[in-house]
């Protein structure tokens, strides 16, 4: 439903933009004040005074970044700053006229200032260094750009609005790391200059979000080609994708920690030697989880194996990366086992009903439960083997 509802929001948008003299500010008060009219149809109950009060004084506020070439990171600090009731209504002026930007109520990315008690964001001053301290502790080192200087100071209540909730509630602080890792510090790393890795990368990534906002940026020979209007498309697209990923987080990753916790907390009637972990209802995101948990259970051994059931019944064996996202394994299955299927592999293993294990040995599959149990415990009693006659 909710997916459905993300697709319709997004052709309204298209279709909106082709109208002559529509504009990202016509977009949001029509479809704000259709949805406040909705809300109205469908209860007795006015909004609260305060919350109509902020409607009523974003109205005529001004949130100001710079013109020319854009960014994802003040595209995504403007589309923040417009969730919240205060800005909802407030237009966008993009110029780099200091008698111009002294008349927005907030800005953003420009002007050379970063003081948050005069709503000053920005970074690009030489002495700036501040990077996202989080409210658990949790320390980040990329330094923040605009966007993340936004997420920074509004960043729980944004969250609260998009998702209904509000700013205290205990899913919006579990969410809030997540979705700065996940989201806003990449684009904080990209505009600021740092490379995602030491060394020369081995291939390029050209389709992340920055680089899609970036294409959407004049070339040198357009001539006709009205940059406020790209910059409109650069908004729906950033605000599309950071709203889409913070329902992900909310409404799948989140819920998903149960599943993972409880397998955690009967791993050792799956077995003894506590490093394989038994998923039910596979299919969710475990991995970012189960690296969590294992901190905060403070379990001495970490865990090297999943098995679960896939979508459609099969059992698999899963190896725990080393780290999240990471192609590296804390252990993977037996390299003699690696890229063979079924008849080979049952002659080269001596387990009857192995299906089949991937070349670089991160998962591997069964007929049944035991099967996919007795591959794992087959390569941890080769890699314990192995540690102690080092």
């Amino acid at each position: 439903m909710k997916r459905v509802v993300v697709c319709r929001l997004i052709v309204f948008f298209t279709e909106f933009l082709k109208q002559p003299g529509s504009t990202v500010d016509g977009f949001y008060s029509s479809y704000r004040g259709g949805i406040r009219d909705y809300k109205s149809k469908m209860s007795d109950n006015n909004e609260p005074e305060s919350k109509k009060a902020n409607l009523e004084l974003s109205k005529g506020k001004k949130i100001g970044t710079h013109n020319g070439t854009f960014h994802s990171d003040e595209v995504l600090a403007c589309f923040m700053l417009k969730q919240l009731p205060e800005y909802k209504d407030a237009q966008i002026i993009r110029s780099r006229d200091s008698s111009i930007l002294d008349t927005c109520d907030i800005v953003v990315d420009v002007g050379g200032i970063y003081d948050p008690s005069k709503n000053l964001f920005d970074h690009h001053q030489k002495e700036f260094n501040v990077t996202m301290k989080s409210p658990s502790g949790k320390q980040f080192a990329t330094k923040l750009s605009s966007a993340g200087l936004v997420y920074l100071h509004f960043g729980h209540r944004v969250l609260a609005e998009v998702l209904h909730l509000e700013p205290n509630d205990s899913n919006v602080s579990n969410l809030y790391d997540k979705i700065y890792e996940s989201f806003v510090e990449e684009i904080d790393g990209i505009d600021n200059g740092i490379s995602i890795c030491d060394e020369k990368p081995r291939y390029l990534v050209t389709t992340d979000l920055s680089s899609r906002v970036k294409h959407l940026n004049l070339s040198w020979n357009d001539k006709e080609v009205d940059v406020e209007k790209q910059f409109e498309k650069a908004f729906s697209l950033v605000g599309m994708e950071f709203v889409e990923r913070i329902n992900f987080y909310a409404n799948s990753w989140l819920p998903a920690r149960d599943f993972v916790l409880k397998a955690i907390k009967r791993m050792k009637s799956v077995d003894g030697s506590e490093e394989i972990i038994e998923l039910e209802n596979a299919g969710y995101p475990w991995k970012d989880h189960l690296f969590s948990l294992e901190k905060e259970l403070h379990l001495s051994v970490p865990i090297k194996f999943a098995i679960f059931q896939d979508g459609s019944g099969k059992w698999r064996v899963q190896a725990v990366p080393k780290f999240a996202d990471s192609f590296e394994l804390r252990v993977p299955l037996l390299e003699r086992w690696r890229g063979l299927r079924q008849g080979k592999l049952e002659e080269v293993s001596g387990i009857e009903g192995i299906d089949f294990v991937h070349a670089n040995g991160f998962i591997g599959g069964h007929k049944n439960r035991l099967g996919v149990l007795r591959m794992a415990k087959e390569t941890l009693k080769e890699y314990h083997k192995k540690v102690t006659n080092e």
